[in-house]
């Protein structure tokens, strides 16, 4: 069984350690990339359909320049590199939508960076890599 490790991609030096990583890990194992980025979007319970169509609008173009900006180049260039790659772009709680990627997709790997800057915020509220090593269904590596 080959290995598919997601990676968590926010396009930060951190997170390009960690796709370096998880890219030379799998070019020595014959694994594969799935690349994920994830929108965090909370939703509001009551809007009016105005609103929920200048929500979609808005989130219509997010979708479509994370893609062209963020995920096309590093496909491109992580195929180039021969290894296999594919990217998904998700909306929700970064953590808890990496676990159900990982999960649905099979995954056998989850890498993500990390900058140890982590402020009173993520003390308090808890960072996405703390996150992931509590919950995570697969085995996490975090890369510094």
């Amino acid at each position: 069984m080959s290995e598919k490790f997601v990676v968590g991609y926010d396009g930060s030096d951190v997170a390009k350690r960690a796709l370096d990583f998880a890219v030379s890990r799998a070019q020595a194992q014959g694994g594969s990339i799935l690349i994920v980025h994830v929108l965090e979007w909370s939703p509001y319970s009551f809007l009016t359909p105005e609103e929920i169509e200048e929500r979609h609008a808005r989130r219509t173009e997010e979708l479509d320049r994370a893609e062209k900006a963020l995920m096309a180049p590093l496909k491109a260039t992580i195929s180039a590199a021969g290894v296999p790659v594919e990217t998904q772009i998700k909306y929700g709680h970064v953590a808890k939508t990496l676990c159900e990627v990982a999960k649905k997709e099979g995954a056998t790997q989850m890498v993500i960076g990390r900058d140890g800057d982590g402020g009173l915020s993520s003390r308090v509220f808890g960072s996405v890599a703390g996150s992931l090593v509590q919950v995570a269904p697969v085995p996490c590596t975090i890369v510094p």
